[in-house]
Formats: C-alpha cells, structure tokens, sequence
C-alpha cells in the first residue's frame, strides 16, 4: 500500500469507529474526517499526494448536485404537508382501521407511499398521531401499529430516487463513477418498488407478531404519563419553614425537586406565581414533583397535600394545558438540557417529566440531556405552547385534528410537484427543476418563508457536503481497486451473482451502525470497484448499495425513524432487530434476484 493509501484507509477506519461510538453527532464527524483529510494532504506532500486534487476546492461537495437536491427535496415536504395533502389522505384512512390487519396495513401502506416522494422521517411524523389517535378508538396498543408503519417509511424511501438520500447520491455517483448518465427519478422503483412491498406484506403478516406481547404498551393509553402522578396541589400549614420565603428562595431550598407553577387564589383562579413573592401561612400552590421524591419533600418541609387536586387539574386546562411531545432527529433539544428548554421558550412552558423508552425517568430533570424519541410532558398556555413546540421541533402526541386544506389548494401543489417531476424526466436537471418548484410554492403562498430554511435537516447537508471529498479521495488513491480486488480474491469460487448479495449485506450491516448517507458514500465506489473486477456492469452494484443503505432495521438507532417511535410505542432495544434481522433477510433473498433480472450483470 502506498502511504496515500494508508492515510485514507486509517482515515476511513477512525471515521467508522466514531460513528459507531457516537459520541457526537455524525456532522461533526463528518467535519473532522474533512479537516484531517486535508490535513493528511499536507502532511504527504501536498501537490505530490493525491488525496486532494486541490485544497481550496474541497468545500465544494457543499454545491454538489446531490447536496442541493436532498435540500429541496425536504423543502418540497414542508410545502405538500402545508397544503393538506397528506391530512386529505389520511382522513380517507380512517374507515380500514376497523380491523386489526387492515388498521395496520392502510397506515404502514400510507406512510411507505409517502416516503417515496417526500422526506420519510417527515411523512412518519405526520401519520404518527393519527396512528395513536386511531388506537385510542380502537382500543388497540400502538406497539403493534408504530414499528411497521417506522419500518415502512424506511422502505417506502428504496421506491424513487427522491425517496431517501441514499438513493439520490447513488444516483449522481453513477455518473461520476461509471462516465454513464445518473440514475434517474424511477429507475430505482422497479427493484425498490417490488422490495418494498414485499417487505411491508412481511411486517403487515407476520412481522410485528414477533415483538412478545407481554412487551405490547397497554391499549387505549392516550397519555404516556399520569399527570396527576406528577402535579398536585399544597398548602403551607402554621411551622412550615417555607413562611416567610419567597417562592424562588423555596424551590432552591428543596433543590428543584419541586417546581412551583401555579399560586391559588383564595377564590379559587390559579396564576402564575410571583418568583419574590413571600410565602405566608396558608398559601396554596400546584405544584410539580416527581413522585418518587414527593413524599420525602412533604415531610422534610412540613407542607399539607389538598384532596381536590384533581378537580384542580380540570380547571387549569382550560387558559393552560398539558401536552405530551416527542424530540424529533433535528430538534434544537437534542444533547441539551432543562435550562436550554426554559431559555428558548421564554419561560412559558414548563417541563414537567420525561420519559424514555416509555418509562418515566427517575432523576432530576435539570439532570436529563434530551435524546431523540424522549417523550416530554410540557405544561403551559396553549397558543404559545404550541408556537414553541414547533419552534423546538418537537411532535406533540396530543389529539391530531385534520386540516382540511382546499381542492384548489392541494391541487396547484401536486400540480407544481408533478410539474418538477415531469421536467427531469425529460432530462430537465433534477436539482434546478425541484428549487423551481420551491420558487413556486413560495410565489403561490403554500410555503412560508420561515419554513423554508427551518425545515431543511442541516446535519444531513453538512455531512452530505463534507463527506464527498472523502469519498473521492477514496477512489483517487485506489482504495477501492484494493479493496475490490482482496473482496475478489477471497471470494473468486463464488457465483457472480452471490456478490450482490454480499455487497447488500455488508452495506446493510454499515447503516444499522452508521448514518446510511455515509454508508452510500463508502460502499458505492467499492462496489463499482467490484464490478470492475469481476468484469461486469456497475448498476446492479449499485443497486445493491441503494438498497442495502436504505436498511437499518436492527437498532433504534440506525434510523432516524425508529428512534421517534421509541418511548410512544414502549419498544425496547430487542424488537428491532426481532423484526428486522427477518425482515433482512427477506429483502437480500428477494432483492438479488429482482436486481439481476432488471440490471443485467452483463
């Protein structure tokens, strides 16, 4: 190996540990794979190494074709959900969920489709409510609702190029990697297409079978947490050593086991309390406590519980209330804390629980640094509540009302949208016909111009952009030859055939560990490699990536779609891969032989 080569090699291999660890977010490992890579260039000997053709281009993965298009692609989402297309389809689901399959199947075969043309983490959180919702009234537990409806999002994404980043940077490697046109806009569908309904026919039949009902969330739960469990009212008796304090200087004294949030009047009204008011004999106030730690605190300061706190719990939600909300991939939460969740809301809403994994976490909360798929019982004013849950991109779990969005409305955006489709199928640039179509929702008033850079996934973007200098210094050094030809020769009495099976699994094993974009970007030119070596055609290769890069099933946190159903479907760590690891399977022994039938080896 030349010491090219080894650079790129140790490179990659520190790059994949750190994903795994996840240890930080896989932006910034992408950032620093970037920034060693030229440094590494450097070191070697700049214009003598060919890790970096030239140092003050390397940024430019950031206007890659790929990079602007997933961008747009998650833009138009914004745009199709704002005018009511998907709540139209939605409501149409309404009458399949009668029955246990048909339930199952219409929401998972709803969200699959969506996935296809919209960004699939957006199409799952839209559907996510109604899913609950419709368990509710059916009395029926969400275990057995969420996990297909996760995993058919992820599949639905194999069904078009636009359906998943994966597939829309296989699609322009194509053209880099084998001097050919890029794949276009339904030549994955085909293999995806058929996959994906294979895979979901196997969830829908047997696959959430799999998951032991001693582990199913109790149906008909509405509300993760019983609310009454953490709020409750107190009064200051005569010896209270809070007389005489102000309220702040009373939660500091209790160590912010307990939150004030709410001073009684004598005529019964409940206001926010005054933080240097002074607690005088006999006050009342609602008040927030885990209840582990309830009791001790009741004894410790000499307070008196009410007995009509639950009447008291009725008249707050009338000017406020109580919503349960998931952090969703992409929320500002994520990694932080209580103080930031307090400084973004202005002190209007109030963190009352949280729950991971559906189980309430028993700590202080000051403690907790939010994860994706924590579920978080907020109180607060309703209308600026829900203006700060969507700030913090958070996805209530409250009762979902379907907006009703006009004809004419969702008509003119599925006619913009068929319209940016129909112009790169005629070799209209993909990337410039879909930033038209968002000029287009933008001028016809369906996209905000505040949605428009909130609802691109930025993480995404950046390790789009920084991860394509390293996947081109992966080829340029001859990494990938190498590692085609050590794959060949440890497997040269093998059928041509099995090695699509064996670049789908390896690539499916990568993105149950790492971020599937990643995965794409890495395999992708090895299995080029192995085409090359084998002396037959690139696409099948390729097929087999995009198809492996769309499967991380086995962990919650492969993909960003399992991770959201975590704490509302009461999953553990277990049922993933119980359904997925079949689930696999069936995708490898199904999609080989679709990708050879339809993209000849040779």
């Amino acid at each position: 190996m030349t010491p090219d080569q080894i650079a790129v090699a140790g490179l990659i291999v520190v790059m994949f540990v750190l994903f795994a660890w996840n240890r930080w977010r896989y932006d910034i490992v992408a950032v620093i794979s970037l920034v060693a890579l030229v440094a590494l260039d450097a070191i070697l000997g700049g214009e003598a190494s060919a890790l970096v053709a030239e140092p003050k281009r390397v940024l430019e993965g950031f206007g890659h074709p790929a990079v602007v298009t997933v961008a747009a692609v998650l833009i138009i989402s914004r745009a199709l959900r704002n005018s009511g297309v998907v709540d139209q389809i939605a409501r149409h689901v309404m009458p399949f969920t009668k029955n246990q399959l048909p339930h199952i199947l219409s929401l998972s075969l709803v969200v699959m489709v969506l996935s296809a043309f919209m960004n699939n983490v957006g199409a799952l959180a839209l559907m996510l409510p109604v899913a609950l919702k419709t368990a509710v009234d059916r009395q029926r537990s969400p275990t057995i609702l969420l996990l297909p409806m996760a995993f058919a999002s992820i599949l639905g994404g194999m069904m078009t190029m636009i359906g998943t980043p994966p597939n829309i940077i296989i699609a322009n490697l194509r053209a880099e990697l084998t001097e050919t046109a890029a794949f276009g806009l339904f030549d994955f569908s085909p293999v995806g297409g058929l996959v994906a309904f294979a895979g979901l026919l196997f969830i829908v039949l047997a696959g959430w079978r799999l998951i032991p009902s001693a582990f199913h969330k109790k149906p008909g739960m509405e509300s993760l947490f019983q609310i009454d469990d953490y709020i409750t009212e107190i009064s200051v008796p005569a010896g209270c050593d809070w007389i005489g304090k102000t309220v702040a200087e009373a939660e500091k004294l209790v160590s912010e086991k307990m939150t004030l949030f709410g001073f009684i009047r004598k005529d019964g009204r409940v206001l926010p309390p005054n933080p240097d008011g002074v607690i005088q004999e006999g006050c009342r106030y609602v008040a927030k406590a885990d209840p582990v730690e309830l009791q001790a605190l009741i004894e410790e300061h000499g307070l008196h519980l009410s007995e009509e706190m639950r009447h008291r719990i009725d008249s707050l939600k009338g000017e406020t209330g109580f919503t349960e909300a998931i952090v969703n991939p992409g929320s500002p939460l994520v990694g932080r804390t209580r103080t930031y969740l307090r400084r973004r809301s202005g002190n209007t809403m109030t963190l009352m629980a949280v729950a991971r994994q559906d189980k309430p976490i028993r700590k202080q909360l000051k403690e907790v640094a939010f994860r994706i798929g924590d579920v978080l019982l907020l109180h607060g004013k309703s209308p600026e509540m829900d203006d700060t849950i969507a700030d913090l991109n958070l996805l209530p779990l409250a009762k979902r009302e379907l907006s009703v969005g006009t004809f004419s409305r969702i008509g003119l955006s599925l006619v913009i949208f068929a319209g940016a489709i129909g112009l790169s199928m005629t070799g209209f640039p993909m990337t410039i016909a879909f930033l038209g179509a968002v000029l287009a929702y933008i001028l016809c008033g369906i996209l905000p111009l505040s949605d428009i850079y909130r609802e691109v996934e930025w993480p995404i973007i950046v390790l789009l952009g920084a991860m394509i200098p390293v996947s081109q210094a992966f080829q340029s050094t001859g990494c990938t030859e190498l590692i085609a030809g050590s794959i060949h020769g440890l497997t040269g009495d093998l059928p041509p055939w099995s090695m699509i099976s064996i670049v789908m699994i390896v690539t499916m094993c990568l993105s149950d560990i790492i971020n599937n974009a990643a995965t794409a970007f890495i395999m992708a030119p090895i299995a080029v490699g192995i085409s090359s070596t084998l002396g037959l055609q690139a696409d099948p290769f390729l097929m087999a990536v995009a198809v492996g890069a769309s499967c991380a099933f086995l962990t919650p946190i492969g993909h960003q779609c399992n991770a959201m159903i975590l704490g509302p479907g009461g999953y553990r760590f277990g049922d993933y891969w119980r359904v997925g690891l079949p689930l696999e399977g069936v995708i490898v022994l199904i999609g080989t032989p679709l990708i050879i039938h339809f993209w000849p080896l040779s």
